[in-house]
């Protein structure tokens, strides 16, 4: 355990975090997606539920601001209007976390699957709802 680091992020997160670069993308992503089939890079976080895990990693992630979105979920399928309740729960702790203002955009189920297999890495939590995936575009810590 360290002091200071949220304790769902795991060593292998962590890794993977720290070892990507700006423009770099991360997926947070439900239990039942094909995120062994898709992935370059898999990260398990059985014992997570996915908001929780989006609140973890924008601890130590900054988001790419020059993008617009650099966050995305997955359209619910036949109702892109929908708002299923992980996405409510991801909207939230962006706001928990002053990045309301940060634009979170939605890409259809084989448009998120197809940005999610170009990721750096994906994280399979435990979240059994349906449509809780999440993906992140990695900004710079600025030094000056």
């Amino acid at each position: 355990m360290l002091k200071g680091i949220h304790p769902l992020l795991s060593a292998d997160l962590l890794h993977a975090l720290q070892s990507m670069g700006h423009g770099d993308s991360i997926a947070i992503v439900d239990a039942n997606f094909p995120a062994a089939a898709n992935a370059k890079r898999l990260i398990e976080s059985p014992g997570a539920n996915a908001p929780a895990l989006l609140e973890a990693v924008l601890t130590v992630l900054p988001l790419d601001v020059r993008m617009t979105p650099a966050v995305f979920t997955m359209e619910v399928s036949g109702d892109p209007h929908a708002i299923p309740p992980p996405v409510a729960d991801f909207a939230a702790v962006m706001t928990a976390l002053d990045l309301a203002d940060m634009e979170i955009g939605h890409l259809e189920r084989n448009a998120f699957y197809e940005r999610a297999r170009g990721a750096y890495a994906i994280v399979r939590t435990g979240e059994s709802r349906r449509f809780g995936n999440i993906l992140l575009v990695k900004g710079v810590v600025a030094s000056d």
